[in-house]
């Protein structure tokens, strides 16, 4: 008998993160490798668990997330993003404590555009009088 797979895609700054969640123990993973060696800071795992501990299924669903673009941070954003998305197709009843906690907007936030004749988006030249 095939397995149950929940899907969700999330995204945060540059990253695009690809989430399938099976009934399990808890596992996850991130590109093949377990995600205390993929993430190396304590916060992230907290940031990537967070739609998990809100709905009370942190040790019910083995996690595979599939991750490109952008940083650490951007990837466990899009991480949480997509886990969230996930847990929706996992029960429509999880949607009002996500909601309220802010997990199903996509953070918008983008690296802004560098300008010509500026050193980084905002930053000018030294001023120069003479």
């Amino acid at each position: 008998m095939a397995q149950v797979q929940y899907f969700g895609t999330g995204r945060r700054k540059n990253s695009t993160a690809r989430v399938i969640l099976t009934p399990g123990s808890g596992q996850i993973t991130f590109n093949g490798k377990d995600m205390a060696e993929y993430l190396d800071l304590d916060l992230l795992h907290l940031v990537v668990k967070q739609p998990l501990a809100i709905t009370d299924t942190v040790d019910s669903y083995d996690i595979r997330v599939n991750v490109h673009g952008g940083g650490y941070s951007g990837q466990a954003g899009a991480a949480r993003h997509g886990i969230a998305r996930a847990l929706l197709t996992v029960d429509p009843d999880f949607r009002a404590p996500l909601k309220a906690a802010g997990l199903l907007t996509r953070d918008s936030r983008m690296k802004e555009r560098m300008k010509p004749g500026l050193k980084k988006a905002r930053k000018s030249p030294q001023f120069s009088k003479r």
